[in-house]
């Protein structure tokens, strides 16, 4: 029965493997940092995905923040995290597929590229970041806290132990910059990554590039899958009107949601088809840039929203100083301890100072849990 387990599995990865084109980065390539048994069943990167997708930290997506603070707590089809890590999988397989590349590579990546974002989104992030600063711990980003996550806070303090490909993927997302084309840098190794995250924490710009034209992918796709949602939820939100978008923009790329992904996954295919690069045509990639424009101005930089999230910013400070102070005077009944630290092996507890830890519970939080707590601290119960 095992001998014919193991001659069935073998043939099915030998048949996979002929899919992909000599540009897609092989499963048996793939390191980790810690050696271990292969998996019969599955590829090295199909136990990543898999590893990802039975974390806690992936089960948090569903509480976080896309662009919208609090609106998920009275309208469940405003666009959560949890929404956007799906369509940035699912497009970016469907990109990954037409151009021979390793989808089990690339699912894995988009599944966990975005777990280290904090409450709030990334006004969250920036709130989050001026307290670290403070603490002298440096700036936060959140795709830097994505690997952290998945190197050193999951499974209680060990991490998951993804192949370096997974992890240099997350690390190397930014759906913020844009590119018209994305050149992978293949020889990267882990004292790379340990000088990104040096100098990103100290408030410098860093160009870098994925590893992988997996990574390209998902780091392009990641643009496509908010760009046009988060109009769709402003409309939604009675932020803007369809009438209201930009003409030229529109008629080029689409007005909708659905036409938008469309136009930029088909520039996508046939601009990177038998390339060593990841790209859209220019013209594509200018309109895209001008709605993107659009979108900071109308949408991201709203008063409104920003009215909404200022809560975040009033709070996030004093609830950092509250739970270093915590666990400074050693309360063990706070939730840091209670729900975080009380969790974690000594590795992690000796590896990190009390205001990376006090960091690394914020950021795992979802927007109820941090509400909540700002409202148990701030307006306490009074018999």
């Amino acid at each position: 029965m095992n001998d014919r387990f193991d001659t069935v599995f073998k043939e099915i990865k030998c048949r996979h493997d002929s899919w992909l084109s000599n540009r897609a980065f092989r499963d048996q390539n793939a390191w980790r940092m810690k050696p271990e048994n292969e998996d019969v069943m599955r590829s090295r990167f199909a136990v990543d995905r898999d590893r990802i997708l039975y974390s806690g930290a992936y089960r948090r997506y569903h509480g976080k923040t896309q662009v919208f603070s609090f609106t998920n707590l009275i309208d469940e089809e405003m666009t959560n995290r949890n929404l956007h890590i799906a369509y940035v999988s699912q497009i970016a397989r469907t990109i990954g597929k037409y151009l021979g590349l390793n989808t089990e590579l690339i699912e894995a990546i988009a599944l966990g590229h975005d777990l280290g974002h904090c409450p709030f989104g990334h006004d969250g992030e920036k709130a989050l970041s001026e307290s670290c600063e403070a603490a002298g711990i440096g700036h936060f980003h959140h795709n830097i806290e994505s690997l952290h996550i998945v190197d050193h806070i999951s499974r209680r303090g060990s991490g998951l132990n993804l192949t370096f490909q997974v992890r240099d993927g997350i690390i190397s997302h930014d759906g913020e910059v844009h590119n018209t084309r994305l050149v992978p840098y293949s020889n990267k190794s882990q004292a790379d990554i340990d000088r990104y995250i040096k100098i990103k924490k100290a408030g410098e710009h860093f160009s870098w590039m994925p590893a992988t034209l997996e990574g390209c992918v998902v780091r392009i796709t990641d643009t496509i899958a908010y760009i046009g949602q988060d109009i769709e939820d402003a409309i939604r939100y009675n932020l803007l009107r369809r009438e209201e978008l930009p003409k030229e923009q529109t008629e080029y790329l689409g007005n909708k949601n659905s036409q938008i992904i469309e136009t930029l996954v088909k520039s996508v295919i046939v601009n990177s088809y038998e390339n060593d690069y990841v790209a859209f045509d220019d013209e594509t990639s200018a309109q895209l840039l001008a709605l993107k424009k659009f979108n900071y101005a109308r949408i991201y930089t709203d008063e409104n929203v920003k009215k909404s999230n200022a809560i975040i910013y009033r709070t996030m400070r004093i609830m950092f100083d509250k739970y270093l102070e915590d666990i400074t005077k050693e309360r063990r009944d706070s939730k840091i301890y209670k729900h975080f630290l009380n969790h974690k092996n000594p590795e992690y507890l000796e590896a990190f100072q009390p205001a990376e830890q006090v960091r690394d519970f914020i950021a795992t939080m979802t927007d109820r849990y941090y509400n909540e707590e700002v409202k148990a601290y701030m307006l306490p119960w009074r018999g």
